[in-house]
């Protein structure tokens, strides 16, 4: 189906790289209760695929990253990286965020260095520095190294942000819709930029997206998730096309309607599953009508302004009408 594994993908622990069993997540309600967001998660990811999430709003795509991520705990269930379920958040997790989240004081190269320096404490200050600046020029941004945030357009804070995940050589990338706040020629330039570098350095990617057309050119498979709450996996999509991606070959190709479609119709079933039908009761017209009429009619009928306090809240207002006319005058 395509080509992003290695041979060493054969070993078992391979083929089930990122493991997510049974996740749940819940959160407690005004009483108390606790309501579970996500509820029986279940997706186990081979070594180098890349994986989307698609889903409604509020689902809980985001909930599912951030608790692979380590910066979420999960309420049941469990999580597994490599054959070790995790504990929380660690340099074999990179996210990319959907804001850069660069620090301002420093330059592009400053801020892919912060990482740099903490997960390759042992490289000398001179190799960090080539390692810095060689994933800055793998998503173009080698002549700005010594630019910062505020000299930089939105693209290119978040190729900086990229720059800064994949430099840690993470074993897991999670995207978490990365391209939501830029424009289409620069969202689709920059998911090539990280087909690139996923084609070059074969990481494990899950990514949350909702355009159901970036899901189908960068992924291996689409998974569509119910909606919430108890929101899990509703199916699973193989994605046929090749590695790597042409992105006129993958729009002309005879399948790729018939999938975008298949996505469509998911996501029009969830919306139309969480629409409660009415009940008898709300339905009923004359009950609605007759209580709106007897509103109407009680309206003025208020007890605490009957009598003197009636004629006092009365006689206050056309004394307040009388004193602006004065002034007005």
């Amino acid at each position: 189906m395509h080509d992003t594994l290695t041979p060493t993908d054969h070993r078992p622990i391979d083929r089930r790289f990122v493991e997510i069993f049974n996740l749940v997540k819940a959160y407690p309600n005004p009483y108390g209760e606790a309501v579970r967001v996500i509820d029986g998660f279940n997706l186990v990811m081979p070594k180098g695929e890349v994986v989307s999430i698609i889903g409604h709003s509020g689902c809980g795509k985001s909930t599912v990253l951030t608790m692979l991520a380590g910066l979420n705990e999960t309420s049941g269930g469990s999580i597994a990286v490599a054959g070790r379920e995790i504990s929380g958040p660690g340099p074999d997790r990179a996210v990319v965020f959907q804001a850069p989240c660069l620090l301002p004081w420093m330059t592009s190269l400053q801020n892919v260095l912060l990482g740099v320096d903490r997960v390759y404490p042992h490289g000398t200050k001179t190799e960090r520095r080539q390692i810095g600046e060689y994933y800055l020029a793998a998503v173009g941004l080698g002549d700005s190294l010594h630019k910062y945030p505020r000299e930089m357009s939105g693209g290119m804070q978040q190729r900086v942000g990229i720059a800064r995940a994949i430099a840690l050589k993470p074993r897991v990338l999670l995207l978490d819709e990365p391209f939501g706040r830029l424009d289409s020629l620069t969202r689709m330039d920059l998911q090539d930029v990280i087909l690139r570098v996923l084609d070059r350095e074969h990481i494990t990617t899950l990514l949350i997206t909702h355009d159901i057309d970036e899901a189908i050119y960068m992924s291996d498979r689409v998974c569509m998730m119910t909606s919430g709450p108890n929101a899990k996996v509703g199916k699973l999509l193989e994605v046929p096309f090749t590695r790597p991606r042409d992105r006129a070959a993958v729009l002309e190709h005879p399948g790729y309607y018939d999938l975008r479609g298949e996505l469509v119709s998911f996501l029009e079933e969830q919306d139309h599953s969480c629409v409660k039908p009415p009940s008898s009761d709300e339905t009923n017209w004359d009950d609605t009508m007759h209580l709106v009429e007897a509103m109407s009619a009680t309206q003025y009928d208020v007890p605490a302004l009957q009598g003197p306090t009636l004629a006092h809240h009365m006689g206050e207002r056309d004394r307040l009408l009388g004193e602006r006319q004065t002034h007005r005058v």
